[in-house]
């Protein structure tokens, strides 16, 4: 009872001030590598939306990789090559 009686003394007649946050809406993030969406809340924003099953029109945020996707979560090593690095990898460092 102590805790909660100082905790609402503190607060009393203090307010958040305005217009300095974020705003926080519904978005869609969609995996590109697996075609993996699902839908939450954040304060990131795009121009791209998408239309999800519940027939409202959503901001879209595109990511590379998601559980959907992560190595440690599939349980499938993936192997993305750049340029050849992996390449000049093996044969420098090759027995």
């Amino acid at each position: 009872m102590a805790i909660i009686a100082v905790f609402s003394e503190i607060n009393t007649g203090v307010a958040m001030k305005a217009d300095i946050h974020p705003k926080y809406n519904d978005v869609v993030f969609q995996d590109v590598t697996s075609n993996f969406a699902f839908l939450t809340r954040s304060t990131m924003t795009s121009k791209d939306k998408i239309k999800w099953e519940d027939g409202n029109e959503y901001t879209l945020i595109k990511v590379e990789v998601s559980s959907a996707s992560h190595p440690f979560y599939t349980g499938k090593q993936k192997l993305v090559d750049t340029s050849g690095r992996v390449d000049k990898f093996r044969k420098r460092y090759a027995q």
